[in-house]
C-alpha cells in the first residue's frame, strides 16, 4: 500500500510539471501578442469612455493627452504597466490562468452572452467530451468483442480482414474521411445534416435530442476510423496471452475455451487494454481540433480552430492550457490503473 502510495504521489507530481510546463512554454509564445491585445483594448475601452464624458476640448491635442493620460492610469491600475517578461507580469498571468483566471475573449461569447473566456471554454468542454467519450465507449466495445473473437481465430479470414482494414484505416486523414462522409450522408443520401451545430437553442426543451441528432455524422466517422485499429490492439494484447504455458496448461485440463477467451485471456490481458483504452481516449480529445472544425461541432476544438483564425489570444491560451489539463488528468488516471492492476509496475518505478 506504501509502494502505491508513493507512486501516486511521484506520478502526480510528474503530470502538474508538465501542466506547469506547457503554460509557460505558451506564455512565452503568446506574451508579447497578449500583451499588446490587452493594451490595444484598453485604449479603445478608455476612447469610448472619454467619448461619453461631458469633458469639453478645444483642440484634437488636448482630447488626445486626455486620453493618453487615462491610458497610462487605466494600465498601470491592471498592472499593465509593465512588460509582459517582467517578474510580477509573468507570474500573475502564470497563476491567473493557473486559476482559470483567462480573462476576456475579444471575438466570441457563451450562449448566455458572457465574454469571458472561461465561461465560453466550460460551455465547449461538455460536448468534447461527450463526442469522443462516447466515440472510445462504442468503439472500445466493438473492439473487446471482435478482437478477443480475433485472437480466438487467428488466421481466419475475419483476422486477415480486419487486419488489413486496420492498416488502411490508420492510413487515412480524419479530415478527408470526414468530408467525404459529408458528402455522402449529407449531401447525397440527406440523412444526416452537413453541419454539426444544433439549430436549437440550449433553452429549447429539444435541445438535447437536436445535440445527439447532430452528433451522429461525426461519431460514425470516429467509430468508422477507429473500431479496426482497436481490435488489432485487442487481438494483439490477447494473443499474446494465449500463448502463455499457464493458458495451454488449462486447455489441457479441458476448461471450455469460451471461458479461458473471457475470464482469463481477456482478464490477464486488462492492463495493457485499459492502458491502451485510456491512451484512445487522450488520442481522439488530441483529434478533436480537427474533426470539430470539418464537422462544425461546437466543442472545444472548434473554438481553438476559431480563435487562431482571428488571433484571440486569451482564447488559445485557455484552450490549450484546458486541453493540456484533460490530457494530464487522462493520463494520470491510466498509469494509476496500470499501477493498480499491475504491480510489477510500482516495484520497478
Amino acid at each position: 500500500m506504501t509502494d502505491f502510495l508513493f507512486y501516486v504521489a511521484k506520478t502526480t507530481a510528474y503530470r502538474i510539471l508538465v501542466v506547469v510546463i506547457t503554460l509557460i512554454i505558451s506564455l512565452i509564445l503568446f506574451g508579447s501578442t497578449l500583451d499588446k491585445v490587452l493594451m490595444d483594448r484598453t485604449r479603445a475601452e478608455v476612447v469610448e469612455a472619454s467619448a461619453q464624458d461631458n469633458v469639453q476640448f478645444r483642440t484634437l491635442s488636448q482630447r488626445q493627452a486626455y486620453v493618453d493620460e487615462q491610458v497610462d492610469l487605466k494600465l498601470k491600475d491592471l498592472g499593465l504597466d509593465e512588460p509582459w517578461h517582467s517578474p510580477k507580469r509573468f507570474i500573475n498571468t502564470f497563476f491567473d490562468i493557473l486559476t482559470l483566471d483567462l480573462g476576456r475573449s475579444n471575438f466570441f461569447t457563451s450562449d448566455s452572452g458572457s465574454s469571458k473566456v472561461s465561461d465560453i471554454i466550460i460551455e465547449k468542454v461538455p460536448k468534447t467530451i461527450l463526442l469522443f467519450t462516447t466515440s472510445t465507449v462504442v468503439v472500445v466495445i466493438i473492439g473487446l468483442f471482435l478482437g478477443t473473437y480475433m485472437a480466438e481465430k487467428r488466421g481466419s479470414s475475419l483476422d486477415k480482414g480486419i487486419s488489413f482494414v486496420a492498416v488502411v484505416s490508420n492510413s487515412f486523414a480524419t479530415f478527408w474521411v470526414g468530408m467525404l462522409m459529408i458528402l455522402l450522408f449529407s449531401f447525397s443520401l440527406g440523412i444526416f445534416p452537413a453541419r454539426s451545430t444544433p439549430l436549437t437553442s440550449p433553452g429549447d426543451p429539444f435541445y438535447v435530442l437536436d445535440l445527439l441528432y447532430h452528433m451522429m455524422l461525426p461519431l460514425i466517422t470516429l467509430v468508422i476510423l477507429s473500431f479496426a485499429v482497436w481490435s488489432f490492439v485487442v487481438r494483439y494484447f490477447i494473443s499474446r496471452v494465449l500463448d502463455e504455458d499457464y493458458i495451454q496448461a488449462k486447455r489441457v485440463m479441458g476448461i471450455p475455451k469460451r471461458k479461458i477467451l473471457y475470464s482469463h485471456a481477456l482478464k490477464n490481458a486488462a492492463p495493457p487494454i485499459l492502458t491502451g483504452i485510456v491512451t484512445a481516449l487522450i488520442a481522439s480529445i488530441s483529434g478533436s481540433f480537427i474533426v470539430e472544425a470539418v464537422f462544425d461541432w461546437p466543442g472545444v476544438g472548434k473554438l481553438l480552430y476559431d480563435a487562431i483564425i482571428v488571433l484571440d489570444i486569451p482564447v488559445i491560451l485557455g484552450s490549450t492550457y484546458v486541453f493540456t489539463l484533460m490530457y494530464v488528468m487522462t493520463m494520470l488516471i491510466a498509469d494509476l490503473l496500470y499501477a493498480y492492476f499491475d504491480p510489477r509496475v510500482k516495484v520497478s518505478s
